[in-house]
């Protein structure tokens, strides 16, 4: 899935980059400008295939074909496919009977299957299998009759998809602040899953005050925050506290991204700002400024941190530094509908 990289250390902790020795406070005093670039960034295993899920759809079946919400959060990636004639609808009841239907990386319940079924629609799921495994785990428990107490945020799509697995087993603990009102049948037969795209930090904490009001409370079989969300607020976290500026690259409805922004001024850094293009970063932002972090959240193409990249080096931001963390090999397959049109 992954294989850690040792990442350099310089004076009092501070992340290095590349070849340069250099601290941030000696380049800060030297005037000298640079980018700080978190590795790895962007696309996820599970956002690769479900845009390739679509674009493969496309190619064999022709527009316009239908996506249940946003394929993956990410505003440019929506835009384009709409160009090309995919047709983004809320609900199943938007599609006409008998038409192609995708379902997003996020994840639907077992009543929008059976939605899409009533209407006759042909359907190809790209649900992320990281979601998927968190479904798997919501039923397995609710067969076993615990109560599931599921940490995510309230109207996220993946939440919806994960809690209608088993809505009469399942209650949404929405952050440290809201475990005070749950309430649960027998402490003994309690276990925790989570929305896979959480801050790690928050979420522990979430879990930490859980258990203190059910110490019996049972952790989730394996992990449930995607690896590709924890390598993401890792690399972060590494480059933060050199930061004056941390641009997140994603958008507002990706809650991977938004955590990015939080991760990042949590772990030191001045400032921190989410956009979705390089046309959207304030001048202002740059007073001052020696050094700049950037990142893209995981449903992120790599033309959008480019074009940040190239935006700073107008303003004489052209020293780029990687900082790694963590190598990403892992692929998924794609649905079984579309395996042998994949090259």
């Amino acid at each position: 899935m992954t294989s850690a990289v040792p990442l350099n250390v310089g004076i009092a902790g501070s992340a290095r980059t590349g070849s340069d020795s250099a601290t941030g406070a000696g380049n800060a005093q030297a005037g000298r400008k640079r980018v700080l670039l978190a590795e790895p960034r962007g696309y996820c295993a599970g956002v690769d295939r479900a845009v390739e899920t679509v674009e493969k759809a496309l190619e064999k079946h022709g527009a316009p074909i239908y996506v249940r919400k946003e394929i993956v959060h990410n505003r440019h990636v929506v835009e384009t496919l709409t160009e090309r004639g995919v047709i983004f609808v809320d609900e199943t009841d938007e599609v006409p009977e008998g038409s192609l239907l995708v379902f997003s990386a996020h994840g639907v319940s077992p009543a929008v299957h059976q939605a899409a079924s009533d209407r006759n629609l042909r359907t190809i799921d790209a649900t992320c299998p990281l979601v998927t495994k968190v479904h798997q785990e919501a039923k397995r428990f609710a067969r076993d009759d615990f109560d599931i107490l599921l940490i995510g945020h309230a109207g996220h799509e993946e939440v919806e998809g994960t809690a209608g697995e088993a809505p009469e087993h399942v209650q949404l603990v929405d952050g440290p602040d809201s475990v005070e009102s749950v309430r649960v049948r027998d402490e003994s037969k309690v276990i925790w899953l989570s929305q896979t795209t959480l801050s790690v930090d928050e979420t522990m904490q979430t879990v930490s005050r859980l258990r203190e009001r059910f110490p019996m409370l049972q952790d989730p079989p394996s992990d449930d925050i995607c690896y590709a969300t924890q390598n993401r607020q890792v690399a972060v976290k590494a480059m933060a506290p050199e930061c004056d500026l941390v641009i997140v690259v994603g958008s507002r409805n990706s809650s991977n991204s938004v955590r990015l922004v939080e991760v990042a001024l949590g772990a030191g850094a001045k400032a921190a700002h989410l956009v979705d293009y390089a046309r959207e970063v304030e001048p202002e932002w740059l007073a001052g400024v020696h050094t700049v972090g950037i990142t893209s959240g995981a449903s992120v193409p790599e033309i959008l941190v480019r074009g940040v990249i190239d935006l700073l080096a107008e303003h004489g931001f052209s020293d780029v530094q990687p900082v790694t963390t963590a190598n990403e090999t892992l692929v998924f397959a794609l649905p079984r509908e579309l395996r042998a049109s994949r090259k």
